[in-house]
């Protein structure tokens, strides 16, 4: 049977999306290509090239340099790049001691970011809420525009489930069945989605796309602040669980008498997390980022206690760590949060006791490194998840006359 017009129509409307979905992800990945580049990213046809990235341009979401040569025979190639500030989304994250927000447009150029010191026990949900939205006056350029923005990102230190943004614990934040995202979707105003994850799994993401895992295809991103949490790429793919709750490895049961905030006893966090790190220099389990600054600054500086509070702190993530090399295969170990600095000062110990505790075969074959993008790569993978549709279909952003179809303010 022939198919009618209709059908070759949509079948036709579908290739469309699929190819402007090809260029724009290789863009916002990638960077800046050249139309030559993008023909070799996506296999595209030149003319297909020439005509999409055409309807991206006079939409002002795409833009197109001079040409440029590269030192091949022909003409040169005109460089394409995505408009940054064209279809920005708003990130949040929450961490036990801090809490940020940014603006941050495609391509993962930051447009304006902001962070503050949270006061342990200023936890309360409304309260933290509050917080977030007011943090959006205070970003350079000033509060956006709900029309303009995609979406909303949010990094919780917490075990979220990815479906509805519902935090179902966040021990250190003394939070339990929260519905944050529709808290935080209510409190703004915006006709947009609000999309919530646990931090680690927003690191590992950021780093895989941006950061010190760029190419490499099995990762796992072990952040830490006050508690201890992971993210985990497999074969180059997020590795959730049913329920968007895997990577909790802070609740390994390891050797120790300490109460978890959990309400367990000798969870891995409680020997390698900030306040671990603290009790062993002297000072209080809640002293927060400033105790840590503290503690790494005195360490400097050849003080024998707090030389001696990072090496105990960072034999015990060897141990740990050992283990999920054995687990997981990884190629790379990213370490976030304060584990990269603490990194810096006790790589031999780290890296001895992963080696006593891990099997030769995946031990040979792994990296430890501290995250590329420090502090902000929880901040950087909520946006990356805020602007997933953006990447899935930008042909839904793309008005019939060549304009970016905004979206309607509260």
């Amino acid at each position: 049977m022939r198919s009618t017009r209709q059908e070759l129509g949509q079948r036709s409307e579908t290739v469309r999306r699929a190819n402007l979905s090809a260029i724009v992800r290789t863009l916002h990945e990638s960077g800046p290509q050249s139309r030559s580049d993008l023909v070799a990213h996506t296999g595209l046809t030149r003319s297909a090239i020439r005509v999409l990235v055409g309807e991206l341009t006079a939409a002002g979401l795409a833009s197109e340099d001079r040409a440029v040569r590269r030192g091949r025979p022909g003409r040169p190639s005109p460089e394409v790049s995505l408009v940054p500030d064209a279809l920005p989304a708003v990130a949040f994250s929450i961490g036990v001691d801090s809490l940020s927000a940014a603006v941050i447009g495609l391509g993962g150029i930051v447009l304006g970011v902001v962070r503050i010191d949270r006061p342990r026990g200023h936890d309360g949900v409304n309260a933290i809420v509050d917080d977030l939205v007011g943090l959006l006056d205070r970003l350079p350029g000033g509060r956006p525009q709900s029309g303009s923005v995609v979406a909303v990102g949010v990094a919780v230190a917490g075990v979220v489930r990815s479906r509805d943004g519902l935090v179902e614990v966040a021990p250190n934040l003394g939070w339990s069945n929260v519905p944050f995202g529709a808290l935080l979707a209510d409190r703004l105003g915006w006709r947009v989605a609000v999309v919530v994850r646990n931090e680690a799994d927003l690191g590992v993401l950021a780093e895989h796309r941006r950061g010190a895992a760029i190419g490499v295809d099995d990762v796992v991103y072990v952040h830490g602040e006050a508690g201890v949490g992971s993210g985990i790429i497999v074969d180059g793919r997020p590795l959730a669980g049913a329920a968007g709750y895997a990577g909790e490895i802070g609740h390994l049961p390891f050797v120790g008498q300490v109460r978890c905030r959990c309400g367990s006893v000798g969870c891995w966090e409680t020997e390698v997390g900030g306040g671990a790190l603290l009790a062993r220099a002297g000072l209080p389990r809640d002293a927060g980022s400033e105790g840590l600054e503290r503690v790494f600054a005195a360490a400097e500086a050849g003080d024998p206690a707090a030389l001696q509070a990072i090496e105990a702190t960072g034999r015990a993530l060897g141990v740990g760590l050992g283990g999920l090399v054995n687990t997981f295969n990884p190629r790379m170990v990213v370490l976030g949060g304060f584990f990269g600095r603490l990194h810096q000062q006790a790589r031999q110990v780290i890296w001895e006791e992963l080696e006593r505790h891990s099997l030769p075969a995946p031990r040979a074959m792994v990296r430890v490194v501290p995250a590329a993008l420090g502090v902000d790569a929880p901040l950087l993978g909520a946006a990356e998840v805020a602007l997933e549709p953006v990447l899935a279909d930008p042909a839904t952003r793309l008005g019939s006359r060549g304009s970016l179809v905004q979206l309607a303010s509260a």
